[in-house]
């Protein structure tokens, strides 16, 4: 077991220091210390979205999530009303990446169909990879980030048509 008073310690230490996550492991517990939120893509459902509705195709990248312009192969495809379509979140700050390199294919395209546990892009945080992987099946109808582009905690990064197997 760990000391409670150690582990505050560690705690404090982190909290001061550049280090964002510290693993330890010892006699089968394992404690995770992390200053960023886990990798995990937060999800909600959506409303029908307002389709980049006044976000201008060239727009300065530092203007924020909101003003983010996209390119006509990033536009968002057409969705039913009806369709019920989910959010996937950016978990962290960091910088976005649609493929594993920059000679690579992207993870996803409009249109792909994913499954649960499915890479969909890489979240780069104080120079560590993070894969985003996908928490529902279904098909990619948008890509609401330019690739190697910066993006925020709790910014949309896909909508995904739920496909009703999962």
């Amino acid at each position: 077991m760990f000391d409670l008073d150690w582990i505050r310690r560690l705690i404090e230490m982190l909290d001061e220091s550049d280090v964002d996550t510290l693993e330890l492991s010892r006699l089968g517990t394992r404690i995770v210390l992390s200053k960023s939120p886990p990798v995990t893509a937060g999800l909600a459902l959506a409303d029908p979205p307002s389709l980049n509705a006044g976000s201008p195709a060239g727009s300065d990248a530092g203007t924020g999530a909101a003003a983010v312009g996209l390119e006509a192969a990033d536009a968002v495809a057409r969705t039913e009303p009806d369709e019920d379509l989910v959010e996937v979140h950016s978990p962290m700050v960091g910088t976005f990446y649609r493929a594993p390199a920059p000679d690579a294919p992207p993870y996803v395209e409009i249109g792909d169909r994913v499954s649960e546990g499915q890479t969909l892009c890489i979240l780069e945080a104080m120079k560590l990879m993070n894969e985003l992987e996908s928490e529902v099946a279904g098909v990619i109808r948008q890509i609401s980030a330019r690739d190697a582009e910066p993006v925020e905690y709790g910014q949309v990064l896909f909508r995904v048509a739920l496909d009703g197997t999962g």
